[in-house]
C-alpha cells in the first residue's frame, strides 16, 4: 500500500463507522472484517486516529477486542455514556451487551 494511505480505503472504513448506531460499539477487528480486511484491525485504528480530517464520524463507538476504550482519549467514555453505553470502572465496555450486530 505504500506510505500514502488509499483514500477509498479510508472512506470505506469511515463509512462503516458511520453506520454504528448510538448505544452500540464495534471493535477495530469487526470493522476490518466488514471491509474484507480481516487482519487489518490496526489499520482501522490508524484511520480512526485521523478521522477528524475527513469529517465527523462516531469514532467513539469503536473499542478494542476486549472492549477497552482508546488510551489517552478520556472524552470517549463520556461520549459513550451520553449514548447509554456504560463502561465499567476500568473503561471496558461489555461487548456481550453493547456490541453492534451489523446483521440485524
Amino acid at each position: 500500500m505504500g506510505s500514502a494511505m488509499n483514500e477509498d480505503l479510508i472512506y470505506e472504513i469511515l463509512s462503516v463507522v458511520g453506520e454504528i448506531p448510538a448505544g452500540c460499539v464495534a471493535t477495530y477487528g469487526q470493522i476490518a472484517r466488514l471491509i474484507g480486511r480481516d487482519k487489518n484491525a490496526r489499520l482501522v485504528g490508524k484511520v480512526l486516529s485521523m478521522a477528524e480530517y475527513y469529517g465527523k464520524f462516531p469514532c467513539h463507538r469503536v473499542v478494542n477486542h476486549c472492549g477497552r476504550t482508546a488510551p489517552g482519549w478520556a472524552e470517549q467514555i463520556d461520549l459513550l455514556r451520553r449514548e447509554q453505553v456504560f463502561p465499567n470502572e476500568n473503561g471496558r465496555v461489555d461487548l456481550k451487551k453493547y456490541q453492534w450486530n451489523h446483521m440485524a
